[in-house]
């Protein structure tokens, strides 16, 4: 399974389930090293997130994997809070931090310019806007590669 489709399907089982415990589910990585994955998933809350919170989410996500069987292998499974360098995956993390400074990279290049890091002016159902060195730059969410918040 390519790791894209495995993204995406654990996305699919996990953030339903974090969302019915009352969390959400900011970002999911996955990678395999010498046989062995390990999969981080960073979840939040309005309260925050404590040790506690990702101990529960932790138990709840390692049942729903052991039923539903996703990953080849072995795996070790990490669940914490996003950080202050928090990714940005959906339209709803975008729209939560408007007036934030962002760094976006781009899929592929535009004009052979890759990364931008500016101020996040608005959000749409496209895309997005950014401030970057008082230059307006529109966004598509079809052409976000990674982003996150920027300090």
């Amino acid at each position: 399974m390519a790791a894209t489709t495995l993204r995406e399907r654990l996305i699919g089982l996990i953030e339903p389930l974090v969302g019915r415990l009352g969390y959400e589910l900011v970002e999911l990585e996955y990678g395999t090293g010498r046989g062995h994955g390990m999969l981080r998933v960073f979840i939040d809350a309005a309260a925050g997130v404590a040790v506690e919170d990702c101990e529960r989410v932790s138990r709840e996500i390692s049942a729903l994997l052991d039923v539903e069987d996703p990953i080849p292998g072995g795996f070790t499974l990490e669940v914490s809070s996003p950080g202050f360098d928090r990714v940005l995956r959906t339209r709803e993390h975008f729209g939560r931090f408007v007036g934030s400074r962002v760094f976006v990279e781009l899929k592929e290049p535009r004009a052979g310019r890759r990364r931008y890091i500016g101020q996040l002016l608005a959000v749409d159902e496209e895309g997005i806007a950014l401030d970057v060195d008082r230059e307006r730059v529109a966004v598509a969410f079809a052409e976000i590669g990674k982003a996150r918040l920027a300090s």
